[in-house]
């Protein structure tokens, strides 16, 4: 009796095992064919789910890879960690949303979001560089309705509302224009629409002239202007 039973014990094991080697099998197997999909095939495609082409997407994993912010791992490489990133925030979707598509537990697609975007926030030196206002912008010099009168003109500057969830207890800051809570962010562009300075963080009742005001004299991420120049 105790050797059929240690017998069905192991039956159910090793059926167990394959199962999930299966299941695992059958994960691999779509994930691959997503990615391929969305960023070897077809550039609409890629363009319509991560918000960017194909060439866009390979330099960003280059970046990311290249620098060593991002790395492969066991059993997800670079391509798939920033791809779901780019979905997520591209459509506003959910975790079980993408667990769904991508074959992966809510705990890894989290983990892999959140390293993407410690990944992407590290690169803001790189990327977002101010004008130091000693070259006159070309979209300036080559265009007559602009050209004496806005040479000394380095960008445009402008605040924006983006929707947040905070707690109960500071909600009524984050209340200004709109029915919902809101994030006011500054942020400054050159001509050829080139971020320059981004900066986040202020409650949405606060006032964009408040903020500017911030920006200017600030210790850390000041907003610079050249002398003889503005925005």
């Amino acid at each position: 009796m105790y050797a059929a039973y240690a017998a069905i014990l192991v039956s159910v094991y090793h059926r167990s095992n394959y199962l999930e080697r299966s299941i695992s099998n059958e994960g691999d197997y779509e994930r691959h064919a997503l990615m391929e999909r969305l960023t070897l095939m077809d550039n609409e495609d890629c363009y319509n789910q991560l918000r960017m082409g194909k060439d866009a997407f390979a330099r960003l994993v280059n970046i990311l890879r290249g620098t060593g912010r991002l790395r492969n791992n066991a059993h997800s490489n670079v391509e798939e960690q920033v791809a779901k990133f780019l979905h997520i925030v591209g459509h506003n979707l959910r975790n079980r949303t993408m667990k769904f598509y991508f074959k992966r537990s809510s705990e890894t697609i989290s983990r892999h979001f959140y390293q993407v975007l410690r990944a992407i926030i590290s690169l803001d030196d790189v990327f977002l560089k101010q004008p130091n206002g000693l070259k006159c912008p070309q979209e300036i010099k080559d265009n007559t309705k602009f050209w004496p009168y806005f040479k000394d003109c380095i960008g445009a500057i402008d605040g924006s509302h983006f929707r947040v969830k905070v707690s109960n207890d500071v909600v009524q800051r984050y209340r200004g224009r709109k029915y919902y809570p809101t994030q006011n962010v500054l942020a400054a562009c050159s001509f050829d629409l080139k971020f320059t300075y981004v900066l986040p963080g202020w409650e949405g009742s606060a006032s964009d002239s408040r903020i500017l005001d911030n920006a200017l004299v600030r210790d850390f991420d000041k907003l610079i202007v050249p002398q003889g120049n503005y925005w």
